[in-house]
């Protein structure tokens, strides 16, 4: 708009609107008036004609502008609108799934009303196929301490190793270095659920100490017995794949396949406290 201002066609109209109204009392002022009103007027029409339609041009332009600002205007609200309703309908989704995933707990915690949990978020994991560690979101500042049972829905994922200040590290059923008290649900058989290393590349890990004249079978479930382990008493651990007898130790070892999923996961949740008389 200032440019045009600025532009010579712009100063033209001017000077042609300036002599349009001046002319006319200097004719009159020497005597002409009647005599070139006429040719003054042949002149000067085309001249004032295009003044006008400049002027209604102007107008319009910036009315245009006036307009422009508010669409902009317009514009930038309903932007705002839109990403405040992406963040609600995301946020209800998000609640959603976590109404769900808290419900998947329900029988769990039926089975075992002394439980008391702590949900947590996944936020690292080691790079293989099946976790064997992984990191979560709670820590020592929300009570969290180490040897807390770690469940998922469909059983027990691990427990807590390690623990900072906003962040524990979980040791899975399946890391070599873990070791659970358990029994066959069927026969009541005693044995030790433990990992190993062969095994955790498959998502597997094995129950031993099974006497050689075990009745395992394959499909048998596997729960935890709360004996010399911190693991609270009847969770599930996974199902026997494979039986494999041993005959120099005279013993049987089972394959199991944890029930937890060990791919995949993204949340947990940490049973921070039970009844150790109500579960024995």
């Amino acid at each position: 708009m200032r440019d045009f201002l600025k532009t010579k066609f712009f100063l033209v109209i001017v000077v042609a609107a300036v002599l349009a109204a001046a002319v006319p009392t200097a004719l009159s002022a020497l005597g002409a008036k009647q005599y070139l009103r006429s040719a003054v007027n042949v002149v000067l029409t085309p001249a004032q004609k295009g003044f006008h339609l400049v002027a209604d041009a102007l107008d319009g332009y910036a009315s245009y502008f006036t307009r422009y600002d508010e669409i902009v205007a317009e514009n930038l609200l309903l932007k705002q609108q839109i990403a405040d309703l992406s963040d609600r309908l995301y946020n209800a989704e998000e609640a959603e799934v976590l109404n769900v995933w808290l419900s998947s707990f329900l029988e769990m915690k039926r089975a075992h009303t002394d439980f008391t949990f702590a949900d947590a978020a996944i936020t690292g994991r080691e790079s293989v196929n099946y976790m064997t560690v992984c990191t979560v979101d709670r820590g020592s500042l929300m009570g969290i301490e180490t040897g807390m049972t770690v469940v998922t829905p469909e059983g027990v994922l691990g427990c807590v190793s390690e623990v900072g200040p906003t962040w524990a590290k979980v040791r899975t059923l399946i890391e070599s270095s873990s070791s659970i008290g358990a029994y066959i649900e069927r026969t009541g058989e005693l044995g030790l659920v433990e990992g190993e290393f062969a095994l955790s590349s498959e998502g597997l890990c094995r129950i031993t100490y099974l006497a050689a004249d075990s009745d395992v079978r394959v499909g048998d479930r596997v729960l935890t017995s709360g004996y010399g382990s911190v693991y609270p008493r009847n969770l599930v651990v996974g199902y026997v794949t494979e039986i494999v007898p041993d005959e120099y130790s005279r013993t049987v070892t089972a394959v199991i396949r944890p029930a937890a999923t060990l791919t995949g996961l993204a949340r947990v949740m940490i049973i921070t406290s039970y009844d150790v008389y109500h579960e024995s």
